[in-house]
């Protein structure tokens, strides 16, 4: 199955378990469907909005601005977001 490569999103922090293991899981997926993952660090905004948006609720995974997962990587509904296209 191939999918048009789309843009994803995951907000985390350094130091943050939850966040690695979603970033493994998905370069796991990377090689299966056609995704670009962006790794941002909401520490790492000098504004803080990243930091005032998500707090303790990382990892987030997104898509543009939709919010697909957040914690734990929800494979069907990445899945369901990735095939919207």
């Amino acid at each position: 199955m191939s999918i048009v490569s789309s843009q994803l999103t995951l907000y985390t922090r350094i130091g943050c378990h939850l966040c690695d293991d979603m970033k493994e899981q998905l370069e796991i997926l990377q090689q299966q469907y056609q995704f670009s993952l962006n790794i941002v660090d909401i520490d790492a905004d000098n504004d803080n909005y990243l930091r005032l948006r998500y707090g303790e609720r990382i990892p987030v995974l997104a898509g543009g601005e939709q919010e697909i997962c957040h914690y734990y990587l929800n494979q069907e509904l990445l899945l369901n977001y990735l095939n919207s296209f």
